[in-house]
């Protein structure tokens, strides 16, 4: 008789059949479509931050690799330089001493290693009346003096050299003590 009546219900439901959950509009949900779907959204968002983690790693030993090979070049520029400082001594005390004339072959040659070394950004510290610094200087000699309060170079030995921040040698220098 329940056949009979279309509007009876059935309450017992039927073999197989799955309660369907219902959204706030009313239409069904399947539970595990929207759990694979947030799944694959989590999986492409880890996807992108490792991504982006990478790429971050990347650029960071770029600018380590050239930070490193800056440094490197700069380290063997100051060793091949440090190699001519002797040279360019000799040079200095010849041309105290008068021995390189105008026009001469050795003061072309002592022109261009000078030019040379300028092109690389050597230079020279350590001058006749300036204030004693034992981290720039060598202090050879010593003497007291009654006319100075603090230590002043006296005479330069052999001038110290530098490129940009890296000292190559200290200036070795004869001092000015105050007189006690």
């Amino acid at each position: 008789m329940s056949q009979d009546n279309p509007h009876s219900q059935d309450p017992a439901p039927h073999e197989g059949d799955q309660p369907e959950e219902m959204t706030e509009e009313g239409s069904p949900v399947e539970p595990e479509s929207a759990s694979s779907e947030t799944d694959l959204i989590d999986r492409e968002l880890e996807i992108f931050q490792d991504m982006q983690r990478l790429q971050a790693d990347f650029v960071n030993y770029r600018a380590r690799v050239e930070r490193d090979r800056g440094a490197e070049r700069q380290a063997a520029i100051a060793e091949a330089i440090r190699a001519f400082l002797p040279a360019l001594d000799d040079l200095t005390r010849a041309q105290a001493h008068g021995d390189l004339e105008e026009g001469s072959l050795m003061a072309a040659i002592a022109t261009k290693l000078r030019n040379a070394g300028d092109k690389f950004g050597l230079v020279s510290f350590g001058a006749k009346g300036d204030k004693f610094d034992p981290e720039l200087h060598d202090a050879l000699v010593q003497n007291p003096n009654p006319e100075v309060t603090e230590a002043v170079i006296a005479d330069v030995i052999e001038p110290g050299y530098r490129i940009g921040e890296r000292m190559l040698r200290p200036a070795k220098v004869a001092v000015f003590v105050p007189a006690e």
